[in-house]
């Protein structure tokens, strides 16, 4: 998954990524900064989308993931604390616990940049990824893949912050981590040279095997479905980032040891920030529609998308609680300064682990847009 997962902030560093190699980072007379639209345009049809609320009392934040409890969440949050890179570069975010009614949050780092986030199954830990142990390193750009934060490491830490372990110890860029659903491996993206791969490891930091070996295609964001064997994730050229815009992004599928790489999305749209549901059939992520970015429900066996947002400014991260009635998304109203983390209503669409028949094949669309140059290395 790595064409990646606002100049606002840190925690929503690959947004700005984004909007830098789709054209739309400023200079459109008479249009919207975040979308392309016009500032004029009238506001979308709201009554179309499921029921949405947004998150109270809680700091700027975004990239939120659902704990095992569907009430907790982790994400990246604006903090003074955290080391920010002057000019427009992206940083400045830490880790923090929230729950979803706004009730309560916790700091888990307090010092360094950190990015990715997630819970272990058993929800007594979390694994994140910080600068903290590389703070005499350059600051680098979380939005800029040629300029990503070496010394980026991945630990492991209980709800509190406290009895952190350090799982990897490298002067690369770490990221995009999260967990398979029996808690046995953590998957992430790893850059080095200027190249990006999804690897694995044990909780323990053993067992650290390369799932991916790409040298264009530079993919990230990795989530595994609920067989404990597939990942999911998307990808971009990197011969194509900043040339062709929007994006193009594409979904695929591997298994945990490389082999049976499958091509998910045919198109040469931006398919951004792709989160599977616990039904492993279903999935949330990013279009650009009428120059808004909006949330969509995918299906692995194929067919259309079905819209879930509809906002004349920003939708975007989103990811499903694990028993998939609810989805967060990162929202912005009016602008890049105004970006916060919503809840939609999902339970409707029947998303939750009780449905769960395998994995299934994609139908292929009328004139499929095949990539024959991703090179898996098994």
């Amino acid at each position: 998954m790595s064409p990646v997962r606002l100049l606002q902030v840190a925690s929503i560093f690959l947004i700005t990524s984004l909007f830098m190699t789709t054209g739309w980072s400023g200079g459109h007379e008479g249009t919207d900064a975040v979308s392309g639209a016009s500032a004029e345009a009238p506001a979308l049809d709201k009554s179309k989308e499921l029921p949405v609320r947004i998150i109270p009392n809680i700091p700027s934040a975004a990239e939120a993931y659902y704990a095992p409890d569907d009430y907790h969440l982790i994400a990246q949050t604006q903090d003074p604390a955290a080391q920010t890179p002057e000019g427009s570069r992206v940083g400045g975010a830490l880790t923090y616990i929230f729950t979803d009614d706004g009730k309560t949050s916790r700091r888990i780092n307090d010092h360094g940049q950190d990015a990715c986030s997630y819970f272990f199954p058993d929800q007594k830990r979390i694994v994140w990824t910080s600068t903290r142990d590389h703070m005499d390193m350059p600051l680098g750009d979380w939005a800029d893949q040629s300029d990503y934060p070496q010394g980026a490491d991945l630990y492991i830490s209980d709800l509190e912050g406290n009895n952190i372990f350090r799982l990897t110890n490298n002067e690369w860029y770490e990221a995009e981590v999260s967990i398979s659903p029996n808690g046995e491996w953590i998957v992430f993206g790893r850059q080095i040279d200027g190249n990006l791969n999804l690897w694995r490891i044990r909780p323990d930091g053993t067992d650290e095997q390369q799932v991916t070996f790409t040298e264009d295609w530079q993919p990230g964001a990795p989530f595994y479905l609920p067989d404990n064997e597939t990942i999911m994730f998307r990808a971009w050229r990197k011969s194509e980032y900043g040339v062709v815009k929007p994006t193009p992004m594409t979904v695929f599928t591997v298994k945990q040891d490389g082999s049976e790489l499958t091509q998910r999305t045919f198109d040469r749209d931006m398919n951004w920030a792709p989160y599977p549901a616990a039904d492993g059939r279903h999935y949330v992520f990013v279009k650009i529609i009428d120059g808004n970015w909006e949330v969509y429900l995918g299906d692995l066996a194929g067919g259309d998308p079905l819209r879930l947002t509809y906002n004349i400014g920003f939708d975007g991260l989103p990811s499903l609680s694990k028993n998939g009635k609810k989805m967060l998304f990162a929202r912005s109203e009016t602008g890049r300064d105004n970006l916060a983390t919503y809840v939609m209503d999902m339970s409707s669409l029947n998303l939750g682990p009780e449905n769960y028949k395998g994995i299934p094949e994609t139908r292929k669309p009328a004139n499929p847009v095949i990539v024959t140059d991703f090179n898996s290395g098994r």
